[in-house]
């Protein structure tokens, strides 16, 4: 008689998102955030945003693409399922002087009605989620019909795309659950938003990490972005010292600096205009 074999456990994807949550709540990911302002700049001239559109930023983070938006007059919505790193930005907008509406949310589960938004942005963000289909659900419901969804999306090539691959390494990620660096490629923008899209455009841009050396990246990575932070806190001592050396190799790769570090990492800035 043969074996019948046992049926493959399904993915518990609130587990994982609570631990994403933890992940992304330690350190203190708008140290680094910041740093990546030019990004949230550059995605609202691919969207051309306009004075008096509502635009709602998902998975905001500290804000770059919210005050991207607010600088541009528009009437912006920023959330994170991150309170702290909402309170960041929402600090920032106050030293500007910008009037935004901060809101605690859940990419994959947005409190907005359908059809509340003339744009929706995520710089960096929602590619994180780790029910990938449900989150575009929800960027897709939430815009306008003739909208705009804008994102900027690491690729799977990419130093931060390689990044998260060597994390995997050392810390195997949930099985089932699909790599964030999706997001940047085409073919899954299609899967994902292409019954809600009436077209899609990609561009691959870089965006250079510039630090002092090598190691003061990692410093400040170790002691700030969560996923590093996490992922350093859960080795053994022998561990950490591969791991490090597998990162500083990889930082070797891709940088583009002698005396100082320039290490270009490429992502898709993504804008989608909504049936």
């Amino acid at each position: 008689m043969s074996a019948v074999p046992s049926p493959v456990a399904a993915v518990d994807l609130a587990a994982v998102k609570t631990r994403q949550q933890a992940a992304w709540s330690t350190g203190n990911y708008a140290v680094v955030g910041t740093t990546l302002q030019i990004v949230g700049e550059s995605l609202a001239e691919a969207l051309d945003l306009r004075s008096g559109m509502k635009v709602l930023d998902v998975a905001a983070g500290n804000g770059n693409a919210t005050l991207a938006a607010a600088r541009r007059w528009c009437e912006v919505t920023s959330t994170d399922y991150v309170a702290s790193l909402l309170d960041a930005g929402k600090a920032r907008a106050q030293a500007e002087g910008h009037v935004i509406h901060f809101q605690q949310a859940d990419a994959e589960n947005l409190p907005f009605p359908d059809a509340s938004f003339d744009v929706v942005m995520s710089t960096f963000g929602v590619m994180f989620t780790p029910d990938q289909k449900k989150a575009a659900s929800e960027l897709a419901r939430v815009c306008k019909p003739g909208g705009k969804i804008g994102l900027a999306n690491w690729t799977p090539e990419s130093f931060i795309g390689q990044l998260f691959k060597t994390i995997g390494k050392y810390i195997p990620p949930a099985p089932g659950v699909q790599s964030p660096a999706l997001w940047g490629t085409k073919a899954r923008l299609e899967e994902l938003f292409g019954e809600a899209a009436r077209e899609i455009s990609a561009v691959k841009r870089d965006f250079v990490f510039r630090y002092r050396s090598p190691a003061h990246w990692l410093e400040v990575f170790r002691t700030y972005y969560g996923p590093m932070n996490k992922t350093f806190g859960a080795l053994d001592t022998e561990k950490q010292a591969a791991f490090t050396s597998d990162v500083l190799g990889l930082i070797d790769a891709h940088s583009r600096a002698e005396s100082t570090l320039a290490l270009p990492s490429a992502y898709l800035e993504v804008v989608i205009e909504r049936r």
